[in-house]
């Protein structure tokens, strides 16, 4: 029975991890990384300035800056290279996209950004980082969640070329948040103008297909059955359970899913940089060290981790 089974799972086509990925693709939500300007965007945009309710000053901004280069330096150190692509969630404008990569280490890199404004009424849009030297962008667009009522932020559509020469789609999500009980039909529109993307694009003969994000939403939820079989839940691996913790509990919402031509040759995992750990003081274990608790500044990067996609 044991050499029965062993046979059955050498079937089961998961990437090896003793292969080299040809892309790598990393993703983050960076808990509301607003620019320290009050430049009249709004509540929140006035809420996190230097004079806000925040006290979001220029120095806490650049240390949040620096916190997230070294994790992306960090993470290239634990998979051979730096991630060909990099996406985000909760980045306000090009203005802390371009300090990023100016006011750090990673100006020593060859990153280049995309970016849209998206209607999300707290001003926080996705946004994506590619390494112009393994990665050539065809076309990005800002694909609108639309629906009487909301207003959300885009999914970010980048159609690109590897240095491998492999066309590879990819979908930046942030999709509402899972707690709102009736608001839930928020999430059912995004996820469904996903599949609808995601169906366009393989019409458009783009099989390489590759959705990450910030989900809001647990991997065994009924909400993606709607994805399928366009776009079915990348292969986990790694020990970590999730990438948030919630009163005590990881949970697993920030994800990646992709077309079946992709399935049998690619894999994720969330990272645990130790730096963006502290002790949990209301409960046993460690979680995320966040920018802000409430009004009070922590001085963390987010409170999220980030998940590394590996492509074989």
């Amino acid at each position: 029975m044991k050499a029965i089974l062993a046979i059955l799972l050498s079937l089961i086509p998961f990437p090896l991890a003793a292969q080299d990925p040809v892309f790598l693709a990393m993703f983050m939500n960076l808990e509301n990384f607003f620019d320290y300007r009050d430049s009249g965007g709004g509540d929140s945009d006035t809420e996190f300035s230097s004079g806000g309710e925040r006290h979001w000053t220029r120095k806490r901004f650049r240390l949040k800056c620096s916190s997230f280069a070294k994790t992306v330096l960090w993470t290239a150190s634990e998979q051979g290279r730096l991630p060909d692509v990099i996406a985000v969630a909760e980045i306000e404008n090009s203005f802390v996209l371009g300090n990023i990569l100016s006011s750090t280490l990673l100006r020593k890199t060859d990153y280049r950004y995309v970016h849209y404004d998206s209607p999300d009424p707290r001003g926080i849009d996705c946004a994506l980082f590619y390494r112009s030297s393994r990665v050539k962008l065809l076309f990005s667009r800002a694909c609108r969640v639309e629906a009487e009522g909301l207003r959300t932020r885009d999914i970010l559509l980048a159609q690109l070329l590897s240095a491998e020469g492999d066309s590879i789609a990819l979908m930046v999500n942030h999709l509402p948040s899972k707690y709102g009980g009736a608001e839930d039909w928020r999430r059912e529109v995004a996820a469904g103008r996903l599949r609808f993307i995601s169906d366009s694009l393989a019409q458009e003969g783009w099989g390489n297909r590759l959705a990450l994000g910030d989900f809001n939403d647990s991997p065994d939820s009924p909400l993606f059955e709607v994805l399928e079989p366009s776009l079915i839940y990348c292969h986990k691996s790694g020990k970590q359970r999730g990438s948030i913790r919630f009163n005590g509990q990881w949970e697993l919402i920030d994800l990646c899913f992709v077309s079946p031509e992709l399935a049998p040759r690619s894999d994720f995992e969330v990272l645990v940089p130790p730096f963006l750990m502290t002790a949990d003081a209301t409960h046993s274990g460690e979680k995320p060290l966040r920018t802000y608790s409430g009004p009070r500044w922590i001085g963390g990067l987010s409170d999220h981790l980030p998940i590394i996609v590996r492509v074989y």
